[in-house]
């Protein structure tokens, strides 16, 4: 059974939700193998719960220049696993920095690239979200060695306990002059909520929350939830809240259990971002908002009445138990 590249996606102490969710993927296709790309000792502390979720081996690029470039130095060490090992593909989470490494990689290597998939089969045929979302279409790599971006959510993570081998990568030194340098680094702004690509519940505003301050409606709801807080891109072009929360086609894309709109209409840039859902409960005042469409659930109404009630309820509920 030939190997699956997964590409992990961590912070140097742990890895993140989205690259279990690949190791699950990979298993239709093959024995998953981990391309870890980080400073030296990176591997070492991944491996063990690598291998929990399933990663037969565990390829280590060892690197300081991880924190010093952007993407190149993951794609440097993908392109040298793919040269030495001949996987049947190569499977990346499609975030921001994901999506880039994916095309970079598939154009060093004159590969197929499938970009947003949300499922994949044991044959390879990948279904995708394409043209900002209005449209799913089945896809199949004709030529060259699959290169495939799946959405954070799109499959849930399986603990598939192995023993995992160990390889080490040792990739070129990156050329400055051909790369994108790290020149500053600033904090993300602290929370307690998990992440907004790795939450199983994502509570969002939109315009229809007035303001900044109305924003305390949709974080008290998301708290009760013990879910993420995200964004439209009309709130967060009002200042409403910050850039880093937006869910959109300009923003991140998510796949929660349970996704709530509030005050948020439906444009197709924001539903690009979050119609993979399972289910999506809709809060809004007119009757015609496209978002209602969509959703598994729909409630015309107030938010700063609906949401209020909800919040009671749930906290109710989990007191009781």
């Amino acid at each position: 059974m030939p190997d699956v590249l997964v590409l992990v996606d961590h912070d140097g102490e742990h890895v993140n939700k989205s690259t279990y969710e690949l190791l699950a993927a990979a298993r239709r296709l093959g024995k998953p193998a981990a391309v870890v790309v980080g400073a030296p000792g990176t591997a070492a502390r991944l491996k063990e719960p690598l291998a929990h979720h399933g990663a037969t081996t565990v390829h280590a690029a060892v690197t300081t220049e991880a924190s010093e470039f952007l993407v190149t130095p993951a794609v440097d060490a993908l392109e040298l696993a793919v040269r030495q090992t001949s996987p049947a593909a190569v499977l990346v989470s499609a975030t921001t920095d994901g999506r880039e490494a994916a095309g970079r990689l598939a154009a060093r290597l004159d590969a197929g690239l499938l970009i947003d998939a949300v499922d994949l089969d044991s044959s390879g045929v990948v279904t995708q979200i394409v043209f900002g979302g209005s449209c799913t279409v089945r896809s199949q790599v004709t030529h060259g060695i699959p290169v495939i971006a799946l959405r954070p959510g799109a499959f849930e993570p399986e603990e598939h306990p192995v023993e995992a081998g160990e390889r080490e990568l040792a990739p070129s030194p990156i050329d400055p002059a051909a790369s994108a340098r790290i020149t500053a680094r600033r904090a993300a702004l602290a929370s307690d909520r998990p992440g907004l690509t790795e939450a199983t519940v994502v509570v969002s505003g939109g315009r229809g929350v007035g303001g900044a301050d109305g924003f305390e409606v949709v974080e008290r709801l998301a708290d009760a939830l013990g879910g993420a807080v995200g964004a439209s891109r009309a709130a967060v072009d009002a200042g409403y809240y910050p850039h880093q929360f937006q869910v959109g086609q300009t923003g991140k894309t998510v796949s929660p259990q349970l996704y709530v709109a509030l005050g948020i209409s439906g444009a197709i840039q924001h539903l690009a971002g979050m119609q993979t859902s399972r289910t999506i409960v809709a809060v809004n005042k007119d009757p015609e908002a496209p978002i209602l469409d969509l959703a598994d659930y729909g409630v015309v109404g107030d938010l700063f009445t609906v949401a209020p009630q909800l919040t009671q309820e749930v906290a109710a509920r989990r007191a009781v138990g």
